[in-house]
């Protein structure tokens, strides 16, 4: 019998000693030779001011490392298909496990992926339907809106004895309506905005953006195509002719001497606007595609996306298209209620993952909401349910934020979750400024001491203890209570809300003050966005008061992109160096004539590796300055284009402020840069390394120069430090001084204790909220205690 003797505590084994993460000399953007050790199976907090470098370590560095080396455990022809990562610039990375990223990127925009398809939950219902559904239509995919209903007929040979052919028939029953094929609405294009009917193709009929009449490919087509005539008006055309030139199918043609295809002009314009994302448009296409195209349920299948036999089948009087669009609270009751031993392992993986969305705070959510209408934070707390049941144990999750979006009330839920991920064994890195999640920390490191060039370096590395008693940025703000205002504003006005019912609105009525600073506050998912950016700009009156309305949608740009070519900065730069120079403001753009002819303008060189990671360069010829060496010879105030584009906004302020540089239209988007908090940033920095924070700061900074009166933005706070919350009340102060009225989204108790008016919405999420549960000042809201949002506001000011 074999027997077992326990090990002395002394002899500790050698694999329990690797207990640390360690990065030695990592300088990933803006990162300055930093070291630092993260303990394993605990929960680390990475904070610092905006851009102090807290992404580039653990994203950058820490989780880019750690996937860069499981994808090169995978076979050539898999890593041909993955994404090629480069070797973060480190000397030493130690101890790292299998990194799963949790961040803020939106799930794609795709028109058939739902809520359900991203977590799993559709998979497990289609499964329940087909075990469970009357009548019985099929497998789990007759249930799938993703699958189509397949026939088909012939003949196979049997090779067998004497070969003969059979007749065969094969037939697969899928869930999608075939009218929409799955995506839940039809698009209907209106004519009349593709073309003047009045006047004939020679005479410029047409008014789709960029068909002007000498493009060879567009409009000499059809012009010269012989199937319509050119010279006749629209209007007069034939029966033949108007379906020619509307529906034709795709057809060969010569045009002078080339050979062309030419289609009808829906089908073309379905092709070459429809089929993109609307996101990703250029402004002026995605306003005419919004002019000509309206988007309206699909008739057939009332916007479920399932075909008939799919909506017909049902368990207990509910069909799967009526499963998916209940609120996820309300569908875990329902599968709570359903009693089937057959498929009793199924109802507990299924009321596990719905019972996840409850626990995350998403319960107000349904099934079939697309994802690409989530917010940031709602796509990363969607992403986490899938790694809350998960089996994995010892690796290391990494999160962007997590608190982004969340109610006070909903924090505590959300730490929970990270708590829980940590006690599975797990090691949890979490970037974050909510003294909330700072506070629940086991390890801390902070960064900064600023932002950008200035920052970059660990300025604090230990307990949340120690951090207060640190003396650093982070650790001075920790405490930080911001009071309730002693005297609010007098509105001048008010902008009426009437019946509003977008989404979970319950046909709210409610005057929002004009000449404030009015904030929308309540629990995820109460109605706030809804109210503010569904409700608000179609009521009269919107238009007049001038709403301009400032999101958190991702900018769109690519690494060519930086804040001076996104604000608009760099036209009055071309312009003011080409004159003291007398030449082409061409010249001075590093995507058009100046641009260096070895790499394009981009400053480095690409290597394509095949399926190893790609490397840049930089640029041998123009030493990374992106110009051609005779541009560089011009000079403005002793200055070259590419040492303007390297100066941070504050140093450009004040050379474009004054001197021979003087150029007052650059020295006011300047100014407008340095206000919103972005002196730090250098004018050449590309769009794709900036922090979110950043990114929405340069975009309210863009919309300033708007002439609205009524400015609405969407949790201003999101990626701000505390220390930087101050800044950005200032900020709002200042807008509201100066004659605007300011409405934000927000759930920060600094911005609420800040402002004049408060609209409270709830009191719960989903069909449990949608209704104005308080209106007026905060220090009535803190009195009341009546809400949620009024007894945190109320811990928080120590009232």
């Amino acid at each position: 019998m074999a027997t077992s003797t326990d090990p002395q505590p002394s002899a500790a084994h050698a694999a329990d000693s690797h207990d640390l993460i360690r990065v030695h000399g990592a300088r990933e953007n803006n990162l300055k030779d930093v070291s630092v050790g993260i303990p394993k199976r605990r929960l680390t907090v990475f904070t610092g001011v905006s851009g102090s470098g807290k992404s580039s370590l653990v994203f950058d560095t820490v989780a880019a490392e750690s996937q860069r080396l499981i994808n090169e455990t995978y076979s050539a022809f898999v890593q041909g298909f993955m994404p090629a990562l480069a070797r973060p610039e480190v000397d030493v990375l130690d101890g790292l496990t299998t990194a799963i990223i949790v961040d803020q990127q939106r799930i794609g925009a795709d028109p058939r992926s739902t809520v359900g398809t991203v977590t799993d939950a559709n998979a497990m219902l289609r499964i329940l339907f087909s075990r469970l559904g009357q009548p019985h239509i099929g497998p789990p995919s007759a249930y799938a809106f993703n699958v189509p209903s397949v026939r088909a007929s012939g003949a196979i040979t049997v090779e067998r004895g004497a070969k003969k052919a059979e007749k065969a028939t094969f037939t697969r029953t899928g869930g999608m309506c075939p009218r929409c094929e799955g995506r839940g609405t039809v698009s209907d294009i209106d004519l009349s905005r593709l073309y003047d009917d009045s006047k004939s193709i020679s005479e410029g009929a047409f008014t789709i953006p960029g068909w002007k009449s000498d493009s060879f490919w567009t409009v000499r087509l059809y012009a010269e195509s012989g199937f319509l005539d050119p010279d006749k008006p629209i209007r007069r055309f034939t029966k033949q002719e108007m379906q020619d030139f509307l529906y034709r199918e795709p057809t060969k043609v010569k045009v002078e001497g080339v050979n062309l295809t030419y289609e009808g002009l829906i089908p073309k314009i379905r092709k070459s606007f429809l089929s993109k994302d609307r996101e990703a448009m250029q402004p002026h296409i995605r306003a005419f595609v919004d002019r000509a195209v309206t988007f309206t349920a699909c008739p057939e299948c009332e916007g479920t996306r399932l075909s008939e036999g799919a909506r017909r089948s049902k368990i207990n009087g509910i069909s799967i298209a009526d499963a998916c669009a209940m609120q996820i609270s309300d569908l875990a009751g329902w599968v709570r209620g359903l009693a089937e031993p057959s498929v009793a392992p199924l109802l507990t993986a299924l009321r596990g993952t719905l019972d996840s969305f409850g626990e995350i705070g998403l319960g107000y959510l349904s099934l079939d909401r697309p994802s690409g209408t989530l917010s940031g934070g709602e796509a990363q707390r969607v992403k986490m349910i899938r790694h809350l049941g998960s089996s994995l144990t010892d690796v290391t999750y990494v999160f962007d934020e997590p608190t982004i979006g969340l109610h006070p009330h909903d924090i505590q839920r959300m730490n929970d979750l990270l708590l829980r991920l940590r006690d599975k064994g797990n090691t949890v890195l979490v970037v974050e400024h909510k003294p909330e999640t700072i506070l629940i920390a086991d390890h801390v490191v902070d960064l900064g001491p600023g932002a950008g060039t200035a920052g970059g370096t660990v300025c604090f590395e230990g307990t949340v203890d120690g951090l207060r008693s640190s003396g650093t940025v982070t650790g001075r703000h920790l405490d930080d209570r911001a009071a309730l205002k002693t005297s609010v504003r007098k509105p001048v006005g008010t902008l009426a809300v009437r019946g509003a019912s977008a989404n979970n609105l319950r046909d709210v009525d409610v005057d929002i003050p004009l000449g404030v600073l009015v904030v929308v506050t309540g629990v995820a998912g109460s109605g706030k966005s809804s109210l503010v950016h569904g409700a608000l700009p179609g009521q009269p009156g919107a238009a007049d008061a001038g709403v301009v309305s400032i999101d958190q949608s991702a900018i769109r740009g690519s690494r060519r992109s930086n804040p001076a070519t996104y604000t608009g900065l760099l036209d009055p730069v071309r312009k003011a160096f080409a004159k003291a120079n007398g030449v082409k403001p061409a010249l001075f753009s590093a995507n058009s004539e100046g641009a260096c002819p070895n790499c394009n303008g981009a400053g480095v060189i690409y290597t394509d590796l095949a399926m190893m990671a790609g490397v840049a360069s930089t640029c041998e010829e123009c030493e990374g300055k992106r110009f051609q060496a005779s541009v560089l010879e011009y000079r403005l105030g002793g200055r070259d284009i590419s040492e303007v584009l390297a100066m941070p906004v504050t140093e450009a302020e004040e050379f474009f402020g004054s001197g021979e540089a003087r150029t007052p239209a650059a020295h006011r988007i300047l100014g407008r840069l340095a206000d919103v908090g972005l002196g730090y940033l250098s004018l050449g920095q590309p769009l794709t390394t900036l922090s979110g924070g950043e990114r929405q700061r340069l975009k309210l900074a863009t919309q300033m120069a708007e002439k609205g009166r009524v400015y609405v933005l969407d949790e201003p706070t999101t990626g701000l430090h505390l220390a930087d919350v101050e800044q950005l009340l200032g900020l709002l102060d200042r807008l509201v001084d100066s004659g605007k009225s300011v409405i934000v989204i927000e759930h920060h108790q600094a911005v609420m204790a800040h402002a004049d008016w408060i609209i409270d919405l709830g009191p719960g999420a989903g069909h449990d909220g949608g209704r104005i549960v308080f209106e007026g000042t905060p220090a009535d809201l803190v009195a009341a205690r009546s809400t949620l949002t009024g007894e945190h506001l109320a811990a928080y000011v120590g009232a």
